[in-house]
């Protein structure tokens, strides 16, 4: 069975990130799943971007078992294969360690929907999760970091905040493919930066007005969406 274009979509989304300046060296990866074929490609784990090649991608099953490729893959790979098994909807996801997405996984409190650019791609504040336990950590880290991230979508569509901050850790984003995935990491970065310095000009400010959020996020989203040439 082949994986090359699946490899190359992952490849291309993995480089993309380097390029876009949201990781340093080897930190963060990206994956894409073929949900026909039951399997993802991921970064091969502690590889420097300047040294990856298409072949470099490693091909993993949903139960964490590689399917092809030498190297070892992500160490995030459980968390990934998780969001898989948990988001049917999702065909890519990437976590990064971005300056202001990972400063504002490190306050431990989500990011407020304070103007219309957030509002345009999140309905509602970006959510970050609780801080994992000590029993979590002793039973199988990566994979108790979806644990973290799925709890806070018990009562929110992942399809409405393609986004979360994991407390004390970083960002995860996801989309339709790695592509998307990776523009949502940019997106989220770009955000956190705003909420950054909005708060820093004025620490008292509360989120946009519920009205305002309907009608940005809703005319980008759903079915009664109307941007944009579709």
């Amino acid at each position: 069975m082949s994986y090359t274009e699946l490899k190359r979509a992952a490849y291309e989304a993995n480089i993309e990130l380097d390029q876009r300046k949201l990781v340093v060296y080897n930190f963060g990866n990206v994956s894409e799943i073929d949900r026909a074929k039951g399997v993802i490609a991921i970064k091969p784990s502690g590889v420097p971007y300047a040294d990856l090649t298409p072949e470099d991608m490693v091909i993993v099953d949903l139960n964490n078992t590689v399917v092809e490729g030498k190297l070892k893959p992500s160490s995030d790979t459980k968390t990934h294969t998780y969001l898989y098994r948990c988001f049917v909807s999702i065909g890519g996801v990437t976590h990064t360690h971005s300056t202001f997405a990972t400063a504002w996984a490190q306050t431990q409190v989500g990011i407020p929907c304070l103007g219309t650019t957030h509002a345009d791609f999140v309905y509602g504040e970006i959510p970050c999760t609780a801080v994992i336990t000590d029993a979590q950590i002793q039973r199988d880290y990566e994979e108790e970091t979806g644990v973290q991230i799925t709890d806070c979508f018990k009562n929110r569509s992942p399809d409405e905040s393609p986004m979360v901050i994991v407390a004390g850790h970083g960002p995860f984003t996801w989309g339709k493919d790695a592509a998307k995935a990776v523009y949502h990491a940019v997106i989220l970065e770009e955000i956190a930066h705003m909420a950054y310095l909005t708060k820093s000009l004025r620490p008292d400010i509360g989120s946009l007005k519920q009205t305002i959020i309907d009608k940005h996020f809703l005319r980008k989203h759903g079915k009664n969406a109307y941007y944009g040439q579709t």
